[in-house]
């Protein structure tokens, strides 16, 4: 991928870059892989007969399961241990019961928007600076995803052992990483 370059023209700003093939199908399939998983938390929550009656929609009240959505949906309140709230799992459960719903439908768009703006089969990509923002809401739930799978800390090394199985993983974590701060200076003024 080349990094990415900001133009300006009769249209608007415009921020450019390219990717090869295998590039294009790494990312489609790592976004498509975390929209999955978001649209599978969506309809895994709980039918709500005043949520039919008012429309107003209502998420799961339950942390998720899965690490990966762990991360990308987390606790919305977090109480310091012997705090008079360190008990509230009820708060936490009405604010997800609440905010999920949103959360996830903001990050499936941002999802949509890469899908929609990289080539199947490489190429030329072209967005606006609305779209590049989507572009970094979607590399950071990308990179969240994928930092709980590989159990990214503050301790991990920037290169593991090439027989560590996370290697390839931590390398493709790193590109993200770099594709998403390019996108960054792209975007400054």
């Amino acid at each position: 991928m080349r990094k990415w370059s900001r133009k300006n023209s009769l249209s608007g700003p415009k921020v450019r870059s390219e990717m090869d093939a295998r590039e294009a199908g790494v990312l489609r399939a790592l976004v498509g892989a975390v929209t999955g998983l978001l649209s599978e938390r969506a309809a895994s929550a709980p039918d709500d007969e005043l949520a039919a009656l008012t429309g107003l929609r209502t998420g799961n009240t339950t942390p998720p399961d899965d690490p990966r959505l762990r991360r990308l949906l987390p606790d919305f309140h977090n109480a310091e241990p012997g705090s008079p709230d360190a008990d509230r799992a009820d708060l936490n459960s009405a604010l997800r019961s609440l905010h999920e719903p949103e959360i996830i439908d903001a990050k499936l768009a941002a999802g949509a928007v890469v899908l929609e703006t990289v080539p199947a089969e490489g190429g030329r990509v072209i967005i606006t600076p609305e779209q590049a923002d989507a572009w970094l809401s979607a590399l950071t739930d990308v990179r969240l995803a994928l930092g709980a799978v590989l159990e990214i800390d503050a301790d991990t090394p920037d290169h593991l052992d090439p027989s560590d199985p996370r290697a390839p993983h931590l390398d493709v974590y790193h590109w993200l990483t770099w594709m998403q701060d390019s996108l960054l200076q792209a975007l400054a003024p």
